[in-house]
């Protein structure tokens, strides 16, 4: 079942790197939260979610928000991605999907490869509860980041 507008957020524990997991659930709840799940790392819509992310991070750190990634890809491949792009943030390995499986963002069939997460936002407030959703079953779609940052506002 979806997650949806309203809900209280599932929490979680995901590993940004081989061996470091990071508590997601201990943040839902006491700060505003905003996970990204995309479909694959070093692709090109994905990256440029990511650099743009980076890019105006004063902006989300100005709004008290703690920001997390998340693709189905490898802590290795997380990690890296992370790295190589500088993102200031978490990015965080579902290899397993079960947290895109429980925020209602597993895409079946992606171009033949099998369980992969949609390109998809949520943000959530202090309280813990879901005030913004975005899923696209269409991964060349880029997120709506002026929708992001106006949840944060409200």
């Amino acid at each position: 079942m979806a997650v949806e507008t309203g809900d209280e957020a599932p929490k979680f524990k995901l590993p940004a790197k081989p061996r470091e997991e990071v508590d997601v659930g201990s943040v839902i709840g006491k700060k505003k939260v905003v996970l990204l799940f995309f479909p694959l790392a070093f692709s090109s819509v994905c990256t440029a979610e990511m650099c743009h992310m980076r890019d105006d991070w004063q902006q989300y750190t100005s709004l008290g928000a703690k920001v997390f990634a998340i693709s189905v890809d490898s802590p290795f491949v997380t990690d890296k991605f992370r790295q190589l792009e500088r993102i200031p943030f978490p990015i965080l390995s579902d290899f397993n999907k079960q947290v895109s499986r429980s925020y209602g963002v597993l895409q079946d069939d992606l171009m033949g490869l099998k369980g992969v997460s949609k390109r998809s936002v949520f943000v959530m407030g202090a309280d813990g509860k879901v005030r913004y959703r975005w899923v696209t079953d269409d991964p060349g779609v880029q997120v709506k980041f002026d929708e992001i940052v106006a949840a944060l506002k409200a």
